[in-house]
């Protein structure tokens, strides 16, 4: 008998470290609710965990077993519960974060101690960190020579779900029920959390593969067409296997190509190289766990982010939505509400916030970590360290977004400000877009209880290249701006 232990990986189907599990013996699921890691938990994404437990307990009870369900230091409760049951060894799939990585390395020592043997497999990543690495077997720090050899290399079929002979029957695997996200130390979130759990993840990748995912090269950006997989969370935290949603493009791809249809296999093919995203950061993150508070690129002096009064005040304009740039407060209010940003629009307010507020990127890293209910740390800290030019193949430190030219190129009707931003509902899109341009009175017009915007892009534009020149100990080079 074997312990399969749950983190990451909330299904049953297409999951590796289980397949494996089963494939010498009955398996008794389990999953270890961890204080330590709870600390750096938020309520969007322990509500979505809990209802993604749900849904997985009752996948093994349509199976004739159960989920053990334990609270405590896993490094205690794996050997506890392995003695309980008898169990010869525990197995779970591999996770890459410092944390993650303390706390296995602590479990492995403390079921060697309990003579209770161990086995770990790679499920989250299609090819697993310090596979894919330069010819001088270094982990590469540019994404596009990554995604080369990412796109070429094999990819595993799905792994089969356990049947009803794979696991131990529930009678002898009876554990506690879930608790409440109460008693985890959290309240309901305010965002609306999407549904948990493979079948929902299922609908999704269904509807996505259907339609959206043939255009998605070309309407992705755009945050009112709705053309994006909304997988992100479903993927956080396993509720749908990697190789399964591969597998789903992959045959969208095909049906692509015997229509004759290229730019739907381009298209298709732009959505796997997002995939790829996730596994290029995954093996930042795991080459260089430190990032996660340090920038992964250093300047020859310390980057002068604003950190007094007023830049704090602007920092909680930021959060609350209310900068007077339409898009950026879209995208804020979509966080708050959803517990979910479209990507192009986390583009957009990261940008706003280090290179026209000026503000350190952690601030903005920690602030989606408490909202986000696809929180990841290798693809936030990732994308927060891109926007502030202070990660791996980051965006120049001067190319910096316009924000009204970012809303107007993006979302040219105002339909994604219209529906985030009830203030500015029924003011053309034309006045939306040069609404930093308007006077005092025109805005007071047009939407009273709509700000004006915080700072002048333009003046700040100016000040973050001065800036970052600075850090770099560099004279003037010169500008763009997108």
């Amino acid at each position: 008998m074997r312990l399969f232990w749950h983190r990451r990986d909330l299904r049953v189907a297409d999951n590796r470290g289980l397949a494996a599990a089963a494939d010498d013996g009955t398996v008794v699921p389990v999953f270890v609710f961890d204080d330590d890691v709870l600390a750096h938990g938020a309520a969007p994404r322990v509500r979505f965990m809990l209802d993604a437990l749900a849904a997985l307990r009752a996948a093994y009870r349509e199976r004739g077993s159960d989920l053990v369900v334990a609270r405590g230091d896993p490094a205690e409760e794996l050997p506890r519960l392995a003695a309980d049951h008898d169990a010869d060894a525990v197995v779970w799939n591999e996770d890459y974060s410092g944390l993650a990585r303390e706390r296995d390395a602590r479990v492995r020592m403390a079921l060697d101690e309990a003579g209770v043997a161990r086995e770990t497999r790679h499920d989250a990543v299609h090819h697993e960190p310090g596979t894919i690495t330069t010819n001088q077997g270094e982990p590469y720090a540019v994404y596009t020579y990554f995604w080369k050899k990412w796109r070429d290399r094999d990819k595993h079929d799905p792994f089969a779900a356990p049947g009803a002979d794979d696991l131990v029957a529930a009678d002898a695997v009876a554990g506690d029920d879930l608790p409440s996200i109460g008693e985890l130390g959290f309240t309901d979130p305010e965002a609306d959390v999407q549904t948990a759990g493979t079948a929902a993840a299922r609908e999704r990748l269904a509807a996505f593969c259907g339609d959206a995912v043939y255009r998605y090269d070309e309407d992705r950006d755009y945050p009112a067409k709705h053309a994006t997989s909304r997988l992100s969370t479903d993927l956080k935290w396993g509720t749908i296997g990697i190789r399964e949603v591969y597998e789903a493009t992959a045959d969208a791809k095909s049906a692509a190509a015997s229509d004759g249809d290229d730019d739907a296999v381009e298209a298709v093919e732009e959505f796997q190289s997002q995939l790829a995203w996730r596994e290029f950061y995954t093996q930042v993150l795991w080459a260089n766990p430190e990032v996660v508070s340090r920038n992964y690129k250093e300047y020859e002096h310390p980057i002068e982010w604003r950190d007094d009064d007023e830049a704090m005040a602007d920092l909680a304009a930021w959060k609350e939505g209310k900068t007077g740039y339409p898009i950026v407060d879209a995208g804020m209010r979509q966080l708050k509400e959803e517990a979910y940003m479209h990507n192009r629009v986390r583009m957009i307010v990261a940008s706003f916030l280090t290179k026209d507020l000026l503000i350190d990127w952690r601030h903005g890293y920690e602030h989606f970590k408490e909202h986000l209910a696809d929180h990841d740390t290798a693809n936030d800290n990732g994308g927060w360290q891109w926007a502030a030019s202070t990660g791996t193949d980051a965006q120049p430190y001067f190319r910096i977004f316009n924000p009204m030219t970012q809303g107007e190129r993006y979302d040219p009707d105002a339909e994604y400000v219209g529906e985030y931003v009830p203030e500015l509902g029924s003011v053309s899109a034309e006045n939306v877009h040069s609404w930093h341009e308007l006077s005092v009175g025109r805005r007071r017009q047009l939407a009273p209880k709509y700000p004006d915007p915080v700072v002048d892009h333009s003046e700040m534009r100016e000040r973050a290249l001065s800036m970052f020149k600075r850090a770099r100990g560099e004279e003037d080079e010169g500008a763009s701006a997108d």
